[in-house]
């Protein structure tokens, strides 16, 4: 259908000129249709360039059969939607035109005019449907541009947009990690909204939130009958992913089973559902997140090796907002407009004693957190001013923000390690005065913990 109106151009095909002058009659009953004649099939295949919507096709043509026709549309343009009419009720010849890609087959009878006007009806409203698709599509693509979903002006953000840029040129498996909150799943989005695929789904999956019990199933599918509960077939994600983008958050925490598993079908790019035995093909471009190391998981036992370096792809390590510092400020006063906009308010001002608390803050749930606190000190500001008082952060000690995440002891220790690292600039005397250990020891734990 043309997008500019709602004129449905028609290519009518048939070469019974008084059966042509009364299906001409019926359709430009509705002024919205824009009929054309054509005699032959030859006829009308030399007109395709004019990009009809629909072609009704007489199946017994004088120079070809409709099923020749059928071929030559298809071939030329597999959208174009063709409903053949014929004086054939062979029932194995509609079966095999419709296998062809025929949008319907009408006899001709008393119900012609009815069904083809009721047929026509349909794909005029599958194809307004598919216009409103491509515009929300459309929306989507633009409110994922990297500039718009993801704000941050800091040296680490440029470093994560040049990688960004590149992933979307092909179709390179990409790795993100990044402490919980910093916008990973934002990432996936803006990368797969911006490649080749942004047409097609983005199917997103948090390891953590399904039961190990069905993560197969739920990643692959099932049969009807396949275990207890199986009372119909079920699509997996990734069948449902089709030629767009599978997201696989928390990858880390995949059970050593179910990363064989996945192993399988990265490798052979096809899976059979829970209890099946049908080849289903895997088309889908693979993004993975953790917050976790997975190399160090590897090395522990914890993550096959062979696996990791099927997902590494292009790695993109996303930074903690306390070392965002430049960003902290755009990204508050980014989300009081986002507030105002949503609650039709308007808009709110930071005072600099605001600032100086959020810059002196350690952030450690990141983005997200710093949006809940600007949220919080929207509803709590006595007019358009956000005070010092009106920041309020849940967490009031440095113990708390350290136990925000269940880590192992290795991981807390190599935590504070970097901590240590990172604030003394690398002067190992000093982080050893500090943590009141030996130099060796920090080496040591250094080597062992592959920090530089």
């Amino acid at each position: 259908m043309n997008k500019n109106n709602q004129t449905l151009r028609i290519f009518m095909v048939e070469d019974d000129a008084v059966y042509s002058r009364m299906l001409k009659y019926i359709l430009e009953l509705n002024p919205d249709h824009e009929i054309f004649e054509f005699k032959t099939g030859k006829d009308c295949i030399n007109n395709l360039h004019q990009k009809p919507d629909v072609i009704t096709l007489d199946y017994s043509l004088t120079d070809m059969t409709g099923a020749e026709v059928l071929k030559k549309v298809k071939n030329f343009d597999p959208d174009i939607n063709v409903i053949i009419l014929s004086g054939q009720t062979d029932i194995s010849t509609a079966v095999n035109l419709l296998k062809e890609g025929a949008y319907d087959y009408i006899t001709k009878d008393n119900d012609t005019k009815t069904r083809l006007l009721n047929t026509i009806n349909n794909i005029r409203a599958k194809n307004e449907l598919k216009i409103e698709i491509d515009s929300l599509k459309a929306e989507l693509v633009k409110s994922y541009d990297f500039q718009t979903s993801i704000i941050g002006n800091s040296d680490p953000m440029k470093a994560v947009f040049r990688l960004m840029e590149k992933a979307v040129k092909t179709d390179i498996t990409v790795s993100i990690y990044g402490e919980t909150g910093t916008g990973k799943e934002v990432v996936a989005k803006a990368i797969h909204y911006n490649s080749m695929r942004k047409k097609e789904p983005f199917v997103a999956i948090n390891v953590t939130a399904i039961p190990r019990e069905l993560i197969e199933s739920e990643l692959f599918g099932h049969e009807k009958g396949s275990f207890t509960g199986a009372v119909s077939r079920k699509i997996g994600r990734f069948e449902t992913a089709e030629k767009g983008t599978i997201f696989l958050d928390e990858i880390g925490e995949m059970t050593m089973d179910m990363q064989a598993k996945l192993l399988r079908v990265l490798q052979e790019k096809e899976m059979t559902r829970v209890g099946g035995n049908e080849l289903v093909p895997m088309k889908a471009r693979i993004i993975v997140a953790t917050h976790r190391n997975l190399l160090e998981e590897v090395d522990r036992g914890n993550f096959r090796q062979d696996l990791y370096y099927r997902l590494l792809g292009l790695p993109i390590h996303l930074p903690p907002l306390r070392n965002r510092n430049n960003d902290i400020v755009l990204l508050a006063k980014h989300f009081l407009d986002d507030f105002s906009r949503q609650n039709k308010l308007p808009k709110f001002q930071l005072d600099k004693d605001a600032i100086d608390t959020l810059l002196r803050y350690h952030y450690p749930g990141n983005v997200r957190e710093l949006k809940a606190v600007m949220d919080l000190a929207a509803v709590m500001s006595a007019g358009q001013r956000i005070s010092q008082n009106d920041i309020q952060f849940t967490r009031s000690s440095k113990a708390s923000e350290i136990m925000m995440e269940e880590l192992t002891m290795r991981e807390y220790e190599i935590k504070i390690l970097k901590h240590f690292l990172d604030k003394y600039n690398h002067n190992i005397l000093h982080v050893a005065r500090k943590l009141d250990i030996g130099k060796s020891t920090i080496y040591r734990l250094m080597k062992e913990y592959h920090i530089e």
